[in-house]
């Protein structure tokens, strides 16, 4: 019986240890999270918070160790049993049905029925006061499938709610959204709070954690560091106790300015209503950064030019040339490269290993005259890879699901510096990563600039693309409307991104 001086959606997890292969992804892990309250849980990728997050929504079944609710002891075989306890996920790789409508998704497994049939008034009804009062306004009938990520992330988070849990395990709830969007979030948690629920925050965003969090659990390398009360904590004690020694992590030197000739250049390209006659040159060793709203454009832009969507109309040239790119084959046969915003939908392989994913974009130099990959220089190739990008791995034959989100990250880089390509296309390229593996993939951006490769970078974090770029240019509503220099003024940057009306700098 729950004890009736807590409130319900009381978590307790007593010594929970859960190994993949040689690596401990936690070890021997106690913690207590009371009920009603938002408790944050941080720490490197890698450390394990993702994966304690799981364990508590019934993804992931620990090795050892017991899991309490409200003082009675569950097991659950997967998530769906974990929602019969009251416990809902939010998983930063999301588990929607594409061919399933919104509205069908928000209510997969908890739909209201009479008789035995389903009580679709009463669905409609439902879904209808749901969005009214949580403030996600997304078109009931659309296939989820056709969804950009940032409302497939709306739809997981409706779809907690609905199911009335008393926890909700959030594991990067916010990696999609608008900042509109996030503080929608936020007030959603805090009425969710009020209302009794439990909220599991799971995020590599310690600013983030410290804005929504009652506690905060620090974990580093599948161990608990510490729970302390989030007024107790900043962002400088986060990072000392998840890396044993306080960074500035978000300190990045800026490479040299770049001089060279064009290696890529853009011209009047049309894609449908998404974009129009955008044009746009970057040279040899210039990282050219990409602002806009989530939208706007920014990511259609680079999946045309690398072929995933085809064009209406316009010209690609590389190293002066001009390229027909009808396909992503014929944009990697010109040198260009393309890090998605998704690895796990659009850049990797997950169930393959290490090594196939980093050699799979050159599997000609490693192929034997038979059409058989010679598994000599595979390892040999995938192992030199490994060692210039850090990559924490048990071995180059591990599947790159069993890697943290971090070194998943850095075998996606892997993939096309294989190649050694000529333009670099880079959407969203530290997603979900911790502020090591962050910096580690700064320092390989500057690097592939110093090399002599173009650079587009795609990110939501003005900051990020501030700090990298020798110049931004701002895409709203599917047009180039902006161009900046180095080092442009952030408020001037957000202004031009929201089309506030007098924004300088617009391109001739």
């Amino acid at each position: 019986m729950a004890d009736s001086r807590q409130p319900v959606g009381r978590i307790r997890l007593e010594r929970i240890s859960k190994s993949y292969s040689r690596r401990k992804a936690l070890d021997d892990v106690t913690l207590e999270i009371v009920g009603a309250t938002v408790h944050g849980l941080v720490g490197a990728n890698g450390a394990g918070k993702s994966t304690l997050g799981k364990i508590i929504a019934g993804a992931i079944r620990p090795d050892a160790g017991e899991l309490y609710l409200d003082e009675r002891q569950i097991r659950p075989a997967d998530p769906h049993d974990a929602r019969r306890h009251g416990i809902a996920l939010i998983a930063q790789e999301l588990a929607l049905v594409p061919h399933l409508t919104v509205m069908e998704n928000v209510f997969l497994g908890i739909e209201p029925r009479r008789w035995g049939l389903l009580a679709r008034r009463r669905i409609e009804r439902r879904y209808a006061e749901l969005v009214q009062r949580w403030g996600f306004q997304l078109q009931r009938d659309a296939p989820v499938g056709g969804l950009r990520l940032a409302d497939q992330q709306k739809v997981e988070i409706l779809r907690a709610v609905a199911s009335g849990a008393s926890v909700i395990v959030m594991d990067e709830p916010t990696s999609s959204l608008t900042s509109v969007e996030v503080e929608t979030l936020r007030r959603m948690i805090e009425q969710l709070r009020g209302m009794g629920t439990t909220i599991v925050y799971v995020s590599h965003s310690l600013e983030e954690v410290l804005q929504v969090a009652d506690a905060i659990s620090v974990l580093r390398d599948g161990r608990l560091v510490h729970t302390r009360a989030a007024a107790e904590e900043t962002e400088a004690s986060l990072v000392h106790a998840m890396f044993g020694a306080a960074v500035d992590a978000g300190q990045v030197e800026k490479p040299a300015q770049a001089g060279g000739p064009d290696v890529l250049e853009v011209r009047d390209l049309d894609l449908g209503a998404l974009l129009k006659g955008v044009s746009l040159s970057i040279k040899a060793g210039e990282i050219v950064g990409l602002a806009g709203l989530v939208g706007s454009g920014r990511s259609e832009l680079a999946r045309a030019i690398f072929g995933v969507e085809r064009m209406d109309r316009g010209t690609i040239l590389v190293d002066g040339v001009e390229r027909r790119i009808k396909s992503p084959r014929d944009a990697i046969d010109a040198g260009i490269a393309f890090v998605p915003e998704s690895r796990k939908d659009d850049g990797l392989f997950m169930q393959l290993s290490v090594a196939a994913n980093a050699t799979i974009a050159g599997l000609g130099s490693i192929v034997s005259g038979l059409g058989t990959v010679k598994s000599s220089a595979e390892r040999a190739s995938a192992s030199k890879l490994i060692g210039d990008l850090s990559i924490a791995t048990p071995s180059p034959a591990a599947k790159v699901a069993t890697l943290s989100g971090g070194n998943q990250q850095k075998v996606l880089f892997a993939k096309w510096l294989f190649r050694e390509p000529r333009v670099l296309l880079l959407d969203e390229p530290t997603r979900g990563v911790d502020v090591n593996s962050r910096a580690a993939i700064h320092r390989l951006i500057r690097h592939q600039a110093a090399s002599g490769v173009a650079i587009l970078l795609i990110s939501s974090e003005l900051e990020e693309v501030l700090a990298l770029a020798h110049r931004v240019l701002v895409i709203r509503h599917g047009a180039i409307t902006h161009e900046f220099a180095a080092d442009p003024p952030l408020a001037e940057v957000m202004e031009a991104a929201f089309g506030v009306a007098g924004a300088e700098h617009s391109p001739p």
